[in-house]
Order: structure tokens, then sequence, then C-alpha cells
């Protein structure tokens, strides 16, 4: 199994020492990948950039770089140029569309054709991150450009995929899709095989999976639980999520954490991978034993 772990946001002026040593500590304990956010605080890329550039043998990943306030030629040279600083092979874009309150409430942008913006956005992206010039005009965005960015190899792209249209074009056009807030019964009977039949029948190869939930090493879990229905619980009120928790049977957030002791967390790790998908990585939401034991554990089922 290949598993990774969620990097704290940290803060302050500090934030990019303190992430590298989060990085250094994730490869020291031997998980597979490190995976970044990009919300509001750094930026995910320059931060892997950072870390990356100083701490090898760990894939790294962003989950994910929204696409509206970046044009599709800006975000396929920061992605290059952070390759390029971690060394090949190792970073994974991770793009979504993010939100409609962030993209229209906050950034200004229309958020009225989601699934248009993100074909045509990658009709751009795909190129550049090959390394080739692009020549695209659609109905959303337009790029004619071509990057010099010296680094080898392409930058592999996962793009967040729930619904059906979004998880067929993520099978059809990039490498995969990259969960939050998805569980097994979800992934088994709508993501996996929406997305792998949209592959196949695009001739390409079987897409990632990466699935990703909260999780909790501890003897206390009622209380754990109430704290993941704390700290996530504005997820549960996001139409993509909501959507996903639906299918699942969730009532929110806290019902998709993975908490319990460690026979319980390893026991529903493997039943994400038992349900098609192809890496995991968990968000750690607490401090001291309990993520020690949950860091330990997670790092252990890593192949």
């Amino acid at each position: 199994m290949r598993i990774g772990i969620l990097l704290n946001e940290p803060t302050g002026p500090d934030a990019l020492r303190r992430i590298t040593d989060d990085l250094a500590q994730a490869a020291e304990e031997g998980f597979d990948s490190a995976w970044l956010s990009h919300i509001f605080g750094i930026d995910a890329l320059t931060a892997l950039a950072v870390a990356g550039s100083q701490v090898p043998g760990i894939d790294l990943g962003t989950a994910v770089v929204p696409t509206y306030p970046r044009h599709p030629g800006t975000m396929a040279q920061h992605a290059r140029t952070t390759a390029l600083a971690a060394g090949p092979g190792r970073l994974t874009l991770g793009i979504g569309l993010s939100h409609q309150i962030v993209i229209e409430n906050m950034f200004g942008y229309d958020f009225g054709r989601p699934a248009r913006h993100m074909k045509e956005y990658l009709s751009a992206l795909l190129p550049l991150l090959d390394g080739e010039p692009v020549s695209y005009s659609g109905e959303t965005l337009s790029a004619n450009l071509a990057l010099s960015v010296p680094n080898e190899g392409r930058v592999p792209v996962l793009v967040a995929a729930m619904g059906t249209q979004m998880l067929k074009l993520a099978g059809r056009r990039t490498d995969g899709t990259v969960l939050w807030m998805t569980g097994p019964a979800t992934i088994r009977e709508h993501i996996a095989p929406t997305i792998t039949a949209a592959a196949a029948e695009a001739g390409r190869p079987a897409p990632r999976v990466v699935a990703a939930l909260p999780v909790l090493v501890t003897d206390e879990a009622d209380a754990a639980r109430e704290k993941a229905a704390e700290v996530f619980g504005a997820y549960g009120t996001l139409p993509s999520y909501r959507a996903m928790m639906d299918r699942e049977g969730a009532e929110g957030p806290a019902d998709l954490a993975i908490i319990g002791t460690e026979e319980q967390v390893a026991a529903r790790v493997r039943a994400i991978f038992e349900a098609g998908a192809t890496e995991f990585y968990g968000a750690v939401f607490a401090g001291g034993d309990a993520a020690a034991r949950t860091r330990k554990l997670l790092a252990g089922l890593a192949d």
C-alpha cells in the first residue's frame, strides 16, 4: 500500500522552516508521499519547492491548487519550477475547482460553468506540463505560449473529481483523481468504476485514485469524533463534499474520520484500498501521543 501524510500548514515567519522539518520527519518515518493543501496560508507549490529541495526521498503532492485564480500557463510554470527544485519524478500536481463560495465570493470569478472551465483548463495546462507549446482558444480561456523551464519529463496531474462528469474528464485526460471526505463505499461504487472506465475508453493507463481522510489512533474514540466534528465540520456544508457524504450515508465528516485503535484504523485504511483506491494519505488532527501513534501506524502500513 502506498501511504502518505498530510503536512501541517504552518503559520508565522518560520513557516517554511517548519514545513521543511515536517517533510523531513515524514521521510524519516518512511511515508511514501507527503501532501500539502493550498487554502489561504502559504502557497503550496512554493512551499514544496523549498522543502523538497532540502529533503530527498519522499514524493510530493498538492491537494489541491485551485484553477480559477491561476492561468494554466502560470500554473504550469509554477509546477515545473517546483518539480525542478524538488528533483525528477517527485511532484504530483493536484488541482481542483475549489467551491463557488470561494471562487465567486472571495476571488470574484464566475463559477457558472465549472466542468467547461476544467476541460478547457486541461487543454491548455497539460501540453505545457509535458514541455510542449500550447495554442488554444476556448470559451472560458485561451493560451498561446511556450515555457522554457529547464526540467525534463512531465509533471503528472490529478484532478479533484467526485461528480460523474468530472471523474470522466479526469479519467480521459489526466493521471487520476485526489479525493477528500469520500468513504470506501463511494469509492467502490462510484469513484473507481467511473474514472477507470473513462480511462480505459480513452486508451489511457489505469488511473490513480488518491484517497484522503482524517485519521487518529486513540483509545478515546468518542472524544476524537467530537474533535473531528469540530475541526472538519465546515466540509459538511460544501455541496461537493456533502454529495459524497450523502452517497456514503454519513451524517458528517466525523462519520468518515478513521478513528480507533491501531487494529481498527489499519482495517479501515485497508478497506479504502480494497474499495479501489491506489494511494491513501492521512490527515492527523491531534497532537501528542495520539499523533505519534497514528503516524507510526500509517508509516508501518506503507510498502
